[in-house]
């Protein structure tokens, strides 16, 4: 047998055991050998699809992408992954709301390493509502529990972590250090032992007295009145006294232990309430960050999606709906480095060959009429290539079209004082000239501000054939 083939049947050992492991819902286990199987042979698609899968299920949704990427840039046909990503990209709102929790999550663990346990418990609290399947979030909360010594909240936590993954070692763990606290340990242990201990009593194991006899029914009476006087005697003279006193002292002990605690108390509510104001600023300006982190467009999940979106218009034979989602597309925020490969090729080919039909679509748009989408791709190429007084201009123009005069004027003046070399150059000068207020002129949207001077249309027949048609 050849060493290929070999490599292959223990990477297929290891899935099949990994797949087993997932049926049972030992999804930390079944995440052990799928790694095992694609650290053997990366290309094995359906261990990678699988644990997407088992990442998704455990709240992790970032993982699962990362996953299913992989896969579809190996296997692009009849790959399961591209209904996975499919039914992710349907349901913005899903992955949105995933984006959200991890952002929340990585605050709120970021809270508990500071020492505002508080906080992140009031966080966690709302990630684990928001996904209930959130192992990671649910052990961190159980953890916080369990250092406040609030062990029936850690349980409930550990108790979901372990109906979603049934061998997570630190849900095992933590859940032992529960028990142990709660009592549940020992109750556990003495079931145990009686269920072992269940040997019938034989008859050599008991033994009759010698002098044993039988009482009448008369003599039964007798001892048990005269039992229960004594008994009576006992309580009334030597138990009750120092039952009595021991009262009293323990009553006295509990009123100044209250006191003290009262006094205590209210000191505390003083030193709240000072701090009161403080807390309430830290909120606002700990929400305020949340929120620019939520609605940031640097959110790795939102990479994630934009290079969905470009590889799955390069699918489709589309290179113009390829490039109008690039703005804002930044490669070095990935951390895998098949990942990281595909984004920079994907970047690399809208920067080459995806420019200039960004560029021939923004023209077409403006043409059309469509002047906000215009603008919006022509913002996109000098993403892709700020030094392009072409254009620069051709911005200007749109700005003055729709009598944004002050937009069109800085746009203009870009090109005098950074790109005076260029043919737009005298161009800009004579549209500032236009713009002044000694002669500022009306401007008419569409057509009219093309005609005017035949600005538009000299500055488009430096491009291509297609451009100088539409401005004639």
């Amino acid at each position: 047998m050849d060493r290929t083939r070999k490599i292959r049947l223990i990477s297929n050992s290891f899935y099949n055991a990994g797949l087993e492991r997932a049926k049972r819902r030992d999804l930390t286990g079944a995440v052990e050998y799928l790694k095992k199987c694609l650290n053997l042979n990366k290309y094995h698609i359906d261990a990678r699809n699988l644990l997407g899968l088992i990442y998704y299920e455990m709240g992790e949704v970032s993982e699962a992408l990362v996953q299913w990427v992989i896969s579809m840039n190996f296997k692009e046909q009849d790959n399961r992954a591209d209904y996975y990503l499919d039914q992710i990209q349907r349901k913005q709102d899903r992955l949105d709301q995933a984006s959200a929790t991890i952002q929340k999550y990585n605050q709120a663990l970021l809270q508990a390493q500071t020492g505002s346990d508080d906080l992140a418990t009031l966080q966690l609290t709302r990630v684990v509502e928001a996904n209930p399947r959130f192992v990671k979030a649910h052990l961190l909360l159980a953890l916080l529990h369990i250092s406040h010594e609030d062990y029936t909240k850690a349980g409930k936590s550990l108790y979901k972590v372990l109906k979603i993954d049934k061998n997570n070692p630190k849900a095992n763990w933590y859940m032992e250090i529960v028990k142990e606290h709660t009592g549940k340990a020992d109750i556990e242990r003495r079931k145990l032992k009686n269920a072992f201990s269940h040997r019938q009593m034989q008859d050599d194991d008991v033994i009759m007295p010698p002098t044993y006899k039988e009482n009448t029914g008369l003599q039964s009476v007798l001892n048990i009145g005269a039992g229960l006087l004594l008994g009576a005697a006992v309580i009334f003279f030597l138990v009750m006294p120092a039952k009595i006193k021991q009262a009293n002292n323990a009553h006295t002990q509990e009123m100044l232990q209250y006191n003290e605690q009262l006094n205590q108390k209210n000191e505390e509510i003083d030193s709240l309430n000072e701090s009161i104001e403080t807390s309430k600023k830290d909120k606002e300006e700990a929400e305020n960050k949340l929120d620019t982190m939520l609605n940031s467009n640097d959110s790795v999940l939102n990479q994630y999606a934009k290079l969905v979106k470009m590889l799955q218009a390069y699918r489709n034979n589309n290179l113009a709906e390829a490039v109008t989602y690039y703005e804002g597309f930044d490669p070095s925020l990935f951390t895998d480095e098949t990942v990281v490969s595909i984004a920079n090729g994907v970047k690399q080919d809208i920067e080459t060959n995806g420019y200039q039909t960004l560029e021939d679509l923004a023209y077409t748009m403006w043409s059309a009429g469509r002047m906000a989408e215009a603008l919006a791709d022509y913002q996109t190429c000098l993403a892709i290539r700020p030094a392009n007084p072409k254009v620069i201009f051709s911005m200007g123009m749109i700005y003055r079209a729709q009598g944004e005069t002050d937009k069109a004027v800085e746009m203009f003046t870009q090109i005098v004082t950074q790109y005076a070399d260029s043919e737009q150059a005298d161009k800009a000068r004579q549209q500032l000239a236009e713009l002044a207020p000694d002669n500022q002129q009306a401007a008419v949207p569409g057509q009219s501000i093309i005609s005017q001077g035949e600005t538009a249309a000299d500055e488009t027949a430096a491009g291509s054939g297609a451009e100088t048609q539409a401005a004639q």
